[in-house]
């Protein structure tokens, strides 16, 4: 029945494809045959082909806490010293003063946005406060053509790209010049041309998806880029990470794991999520790699991101890359943090180990930072985002046809006379919809 279906050409791709996989991994059983059957090998060695293990004699159970943790890699102290000099990347000037105004932008825009919604005028908005090193420390490690693939708290690598501030509002505003045509909430970001796919509600969605764009990437001659995806632990508990995992490395697909560990799936505290080491101590379960980051320390992740990227890019790999951080924020413009977190948790977050005094810390060492300068920035970012915010509450909506093109190349016949149908009882009962609110 399958068969009939599929062109001769796919058929073949196909058989040759199963043939291929049968013979390696023939192959691969015959080689760890021939290994346990050479002269002298112990008559007793392991022959399993799904795992490579001694025996033993007693009923030993693994315990998980005998397994020591992943280390945390950090480079700055929360006063923002380098700690040990060899680690300092040694970025210019320029450079860190990116950094640095890219993740205040990213705050003084989140607190703005924050508050239209609160006011009434966008129906939804997630902050990114004390996440913002993990944001920008990645973005600045990777190349402009490698793949993202965020899942709705990574604006951060947008600004570092260039998606401005207009971008960003008309977005959460769903107008007319809304890149994503008002088609999807606020803070589901998107952008073609800067290498972002377009944010999905759905938790965990992107991570399969993710492995699949870096297999297919792997299988061009000269590939040059690869596939970084983020997420939560919480999205980590969902069935889709574990299939990603598991396909990226049996695949050996270039992508890079990066999961934001900021303590909170929503309301659910990270010690109710899982047990065992973080996210990171699951990449041996799948015979992956993995690296664990202080996710506040911009140095550190970029760092990090960079050895990531190299790895995967050289032995089309994948690895885990686990950011350890504090969501200080609410998750987002329907939680309330204050019924699970006490003040003065948020307050050691919100000061001294907060990502952008940290950096400020090390700019005013080295003589990169002056508060005159910043406190102009802010104001200069804040009066771009509310005079954008003027402009795009009132732009119109885009056409309300709109919601039936671009899931097919041509538009299917039932889809049109959905359409007409549509257009028919919209012009029948025109004086009951805002239509004027609408690109005509």
């Amino acid at each position: 029945m399958f068969q009939r279906c599929v062109p001769n050409t796919a058929r073949i791709f196909l058989r040759s494809r199963i043939l291929h996989q049968a013979a390696k991994q023939q192959r691969s059983l015959t080689t760890q045959l021939d290994k346990s059957d050479v002269k002298g090998a112990d008559a007793r060695s392991p022959r399993f082909p799904g795992a490579a293990a001694p025996f033993t004699s007693n009923p030993q159970i693994s315990h998980a806490e005998n397994v020591a943790p992943i280390p945390i890699y950090r480079v700055m102290d929360r006063e923002g010293a380098i700690e040990d000099t060899s680690q300092d990347p040694n970025l210019c000037q320029a450079t860190i003063q990116k950094m640095f105004r890219d993740m205040v932008l990213l705050n003084t825009m989140d607190k703005i946005l924050y508050e239209s919604q609160r006011q009434g005028r966008i129906s939804f908005y997630m902050t990114n406060f004390g996440e913002e090193a993990s944001h920008i420390g990645s973005a600045a490690a990777l190349t402009p053509d490698d793949l993202v693939y965020g899942q709705y708290r990574e604006a951060g690598v947008l600004v570092w790209r260039g998606f401005t501030i207009s971008e960003f509002v008309d977005q959460c505003y769903g107008n007319v010049d809304d890149e994503g045509k008002g088609r999807q909430m606020p803070v589901h970001y998107g952008s073609k041309k800067l290498n972002f796919v377009t944010i999905s509600s759905p938790l965990a969605t992107q991570i399969p998806q993710a492995a699949g764009a870096a297999y297919a990437l792997k299988l061009k001659e000269g590939n040059d880029r690869c596939v970084i995806v983020y997420f939560g632990e919480g999205a980590a508990s969902e069935g889709d990470c574990h299939a990603a995992l598991n396909f990226a490395a049996t695949l050996d697909a270039p992508v890079i794991f990066f999961c934001r560990n900021n303590g909170f799936a929503i309301s659910t505290p990270s010690s109710e999520q899982y047990r065992g080491d973080g996210i990171a101590g699951r990449a041996a379960g799948y015979g992956m790699a993995a690296i664990r980051v202080d996710g506040t320390d911009v140095l550190a992740v970029y760092n990090a991101t960079k050895v990531a990227r190299e790895y995967v890019m050289r032995t089309n790999k994948p690895v885990i890359l686990e950011a350890m951080s504090y969501r200080i924020g609410h998750h987002s413009t329907s939680d309330d943090s204050s019924a699970y977190r006490a003040p003065e948790e948020l307050e050691v977050w919100n000061t001294v180990e907060h990502p952008i005094n940290k950096l400020k810390n090390f700019m005013r060492s080295k003589g990169w930072w002056n508060e005159e300068d910043e406190n102009a920035f802010v104001k200069s970012i804040r009066k771009q985002v509310l005079s954008q915010i003027s402009l795009s509450e009132k732009k119109p909506k885009p056409d309300w046809r709109e919601m039936f093109h671009d899931v097919y190349y041509d538009l299917p016949t039932h889809l049109q006379e959905q359409l007409k149908q549509m257009e028919e009882h919209v012009e029948k009962y025109k004086d009951h919809y805002p239509l004027k609110d609408y690109k005509q």
